[in-house]
């Protein structure tokens, strides 16, 4: 029997290097999420926790009792089917229009001038410099029936009455966009200023007009830039709290605010935890065809490295 020397058993460099992270989300996302889930098999009481707890031990007998309510009730109570169809909705369009807007500012930042570029770059990281709070709120002065907005094309004689947008999902749509632009630009650039521009000139060379090398060329070498910018936006809005609460109006159901209604307005912790693990499991969904996309296009490069190799 061969025996393995002391070196192996080492760990690599690059296994120590990747121990801290996968360290950091264990203890920071999945251990709360166990947590969550958890709760979301327990029944509601009155008391300190306000759920009952999943195993006790009592005359020497372990019993566990597993509270299906909260997933009972969301898969059959109209209402919360309905938030999460319209969070997905509400998300998907943001995604949409961050795409139609941020692509063609991406490309603009990734094809100007290196000596402008840090200064453009600078203006999209710009609101990060101030708190999310703080920028919403001030969509709600420029929003409002008596807001920047309406008194601007009041003057200017393009309306006669406010124009309702405050506490309507159009405000919603304007703030998440607002608010989420910058995560799908940042990583299209990082995409699009690596691209090959020899490989537009030898499309130009072979007859191609600008939009058929765009849509030929640069387009599927900026997919992985736009699924992940898009994913970005998507995951978070899913979510969102903050910008539905400041914006939508009474009946913008979005499940950040139902979370937070079953959390601390009623106090029923496994409703909203149930809640909260079916919406993660509903964001796994994404992130298993961007992962089962990255993997398809990696396979597919090394396929054709063998065989130019």
């Amino acid at each position: 029997m061969k025996m393995l020397s002391w070196r192996q058993w080492i760990p690599s460099a690059r296994t120590l290097a990747i121990v801290p992270p996968f360290v950091w989300l264990a203890l920071f996302l999945l251990v709360p999420f166990l947590l969550v889930l958890k709760i979301s098999f327990a029944d509601l009481q009155f008391g300190v926790p306000p759920y009952t707890p999943l195993a006790e031990l009592k005359d020497e007998t372990l019993s566990i009792a597993l509270n299906l309510r909260g997933y009972a009730l969301l898969f059959s109570d109209s209402l919360y089917i309905a938030t999460y169809l319209n969070s997905v909705k509400m998300a998907a369009v943001t995604t949409l229009c961050c795409i139609l807007i941020g692509y063609p500012l991406a490309y603009y930042i990734a094809r100007s001038k290196p000596s402008i570029r840090p200064l453009l770059l600078l203006g999209v990281i710009l609101p990060f410099w101030t708190s999310l709070l703080l920028r919403v709120y001030a969509w709600v002065g420029i929003l409002r029936n008596d807001g920047l907005l309406n008194k601007l094309l009041s003057s200017l004689g393009l309306i006669s009455a406010p124009l309702e947008i405050y506490r309507t999902d159009l405000a919603v749509y304007i703030g998440l966009v607002y608010a989420y632009l910058p995560f799908f630009v940042l990583p299209l650039y990082a995409t699009l200023v690596k691209l090959d521009l020899r490989l537009l000139e030898a499309a130009y060379d072979l007859g191609a007009k600008p939009w058929r090398a765009f849509a030929q060329v640069v387009l599927p070498l900026s997919m992985p830039g736009v699924i992940a910018g898009s994913l970005l936006v998507f995951i978070p809005a899913v979510g969102e709290y903050v910008i539905p609460e400041m914006l939508g109006g009474a009946d913008t159901l979005m499940m950040g605010r139902v979370m937070w209604t079953e959390f601390f307005n009623n106090a029923d912790w496994p409703m909203a935890a149930a809640v909260t693990c079916v919406m993660v499991m509903l964001l796994l969904v994404p992130l298993a065809l961007f992962q089962y996309n990255q993997v398809k296009q990696f396979e597919s490069r090394k396929r054709r490295r063998n065989d130019t190799a």
